[in-house]
């Protein structure tokens, strides 16, 4: 079965991580009934999702909502629409995402003491990359002459383009010359100590080790410097079908998600408070 995932995912151009998130949950349902998730009948299937329900926290919840999706792919794959039938939507949370203020930014940009934790917070927040897309990077992808970056295979495997700013420009140099990487920007090692791409934990790390000496109490992730970049570009002026190109968003409504954090209008927002005390 897993084979049959494997190729299937992979024809129809999915990422890596779906096809580990998929797995992984079927193969913790395999083990729960010690058979084949194919095998299972409509209540010993609603019975596992109900359990899994009770131990999490909400519906929405990673490993829940792995399992629905991973489970539907499988029925889909092997024809078994019937079953399909029976498993619970998943509703996505309405929620905004955490955005940094420009300060914060700086804050957080100057915490690590070693330049390639810069440079990796700075390419996170700077050309909005996604945690994959930032691992990914590769020396050949660094077009200094033309100030861009080219990056490869993003989410929906497309191609896009973004800026890189003067800053980057200079820190990567300086990075480059050294810690002369061969084919990565970043580069992570294997459990042989060879050379690989830097591994989606150790930018997790880094970015939770500058929140941590940066002082900012706010939940950081890697996709929070996503968000901050598109809330402040949207803030400095630039169009929203830019930014969504930019993030190479599929559907602009992706996109509309940063008016609603973005202070943006003829006047910017501000709290009664301000002018009833205001002197």
């Amino acid at each position: 079965m897993y084979r049959k995932l494997k190729r299937s995912v992979e024809l129809a151009g999915k990422s890596q991580s779906t096809l580990t998130n998929y797995s992984r949950c079927l193969a913790h349902l395999t083990l729960y009934f010690k058979c084949s998730p194919l095998d299972l009948d409509e209540e010993q299937i609603l019975d596992y999702l109900h359990v899994l329900k009770s131990q999490h926290k909400t519906p929405s919840d990673s490993f829940f909502k792995h399992t629905i999706y991973g489970l539907r792919y499988a029925y889909r794959m092997c024809g078994m629409q019937e079953m399909q039938v029976i498993l619970p939507s998943i509703e996505r949370p309405n929620k905004l995402p955490v955005v940094l203020s420009r300060s914060e930014v700086k804050q957080l940009l100057k915490a690590p003491k070693l330049l390639k934790h810069r440079l990796v917070l700075a390419m996170l927040y700077g050309c909005g990359l996604r945690c994959f897309e930032l691992r990914n990077l590769q020396l050949r992808d660094l077009d200094f002459d033309r100030k861009m970056l080219h990056i490869r295979q993003g989410k929906g495997r497309k191609d896009r383009y973004v800026p890189l700013s003067k800053l980057q420009i200079r820190g990567l140099k300086k990075y480059i010359t050294a810690e002369n990487p061969s084919t990565w920007c970043f580069n992570g090692y294997d459990r042989e100590n060879n050379p690989t791409a830097l591994s989606t934990r150790g930018v997790q790390w880094i970015v939770r080790e500058a929140r941590k000496h940066s002082g900012i109490q706010k939940e950081i992730t890697t996709h929070s410097l996503r968000h901050s970049y598109a809330t402040h570009l949207l803030e400095m002026g630039l169009d929203i079908m830019s930014v969504k190109d930019l993030l190479g968003h599929a559907d602009i409504q992706t996109t509309l998600t940063y008016l609603h954090v973005a202070q943006l209008g003829r006047q910017k927002p501000f709290s009664p408070l301000d002018r009833l005390y205001n002197k």
